[in-house]
């Protein structure tokens, strides 16, 4: 009795290149960063001599200084209003930003919105505070322009996102009853986008907070000027509450930001 042979063909055996692609592409990362570590120059850390400093000045932060507590809570509620008009400023004027950057809405500009908005997040906040520091001077004003010019690129570019991302439907059944261009924006996509652009707003503002913190260091308002005098002259009972003034401040309103962002979207 003879038996019949299975004709059906076996696995495809596996390329040469999928075979080894994991390993070469491994061995490129560990290149990468060799070849980054040879810039750094290396120091030897005398742990000996580090290590007590470091618990010492922990404890003294440790020790908080009350009574700056009032100065504290004003110089807080300063920092959190600099990021929210940042964050305002930024909110409003990164709209038509969006829709010019958007491919449906901008057409043969949304190029140049995107080439804009680039330009834009491509300095960071702290340069933006020390060029506003010597136009305006020091103070909260050069941090909330610094924060609000900042954030048009990032709110800008999600805000381009969105508007690409909506439904044409309400749009071409306004233009088939002769709505106009603008006409078509306000109630076929405004309405759709709206929330989207409400939550990345708040979003921001959870970044703003942060950030406002950092702008003091320059001068530029908040309670990250008092944070830089007092780590200055090594007062660290007082940087100690400062960081933990912060630490309270931006933890509430992570959370209250991050539930806001739930109901909207």
């Amino acid at each position: 009795m003879t038996t019949a042979r299975s004709t059906a063909p076996g696995p495809a055996p596996l390329s040469l290149w999928k075979r080894w692609a994991p390993t070469f592409w491994f061995l490129v990362v560990i290149a990468v960063v060799v070849w980054a570590m040879t810039g750094m120059k290396s120091y030897t850390v005398k742990w000996s001599e580090a290590w007590p400093s470091t618990v010492n000045i922990v404890k003294l932060m440790v020790r908080a200084d009350w009574p700056y507590t009032p100065t504290l809570l004003a110089k807080l509620l300063e920092t959190v209003q600099m990021a929210l008009l940042g964050t305002l400023l930024a909110s409003i004027l990164a709209i038509p930003f969006g829709f010019l950057a958007s491919r449906n809405m901008g057409k043969k500009l949304s190029g140049f919105g995107k080439m804009m908005l680039n330009a834009i997040r491509a300095f960071p906040e702290i340069i933006l505070a020390i060029i506003f520091i010597k136009g305006v001077g020091p103070g909260p004003l050069a941090g909330i322009m610094a924060m609000g010019i900042h954030s048009i690129g990032m709110l800008g570019k999600l805000y381009a996102e969105s508007v690409e991302a909506i439904d044409k439907g309400p749009t071409e059944a306004m233009l088939s009853v002769g709505a106009n261009r603008i006409q078509q924006i306000w109630f076929g996509v405004v309405p759709q986008v709206l929330p989207e652009f409400s939550s990345y707003a708040l979003y921001r503002f959870e970044i703003n907070s942060r950030a406002a913190t950092i702008l003091g260091i320059v001068g530029a308002g908040g309670i990250g000027t008092d944070l830089i005098f007092a780590i200055q002259q090594r007062v660290w009972s007082r940087v100690g509450i400062i960081l933990l003034g912060i630490i309270v401040v931006v933890t509430a309103i992570d959370l209250g930001s991050g539930w806001l962002r739930k109901k909207l979207v």
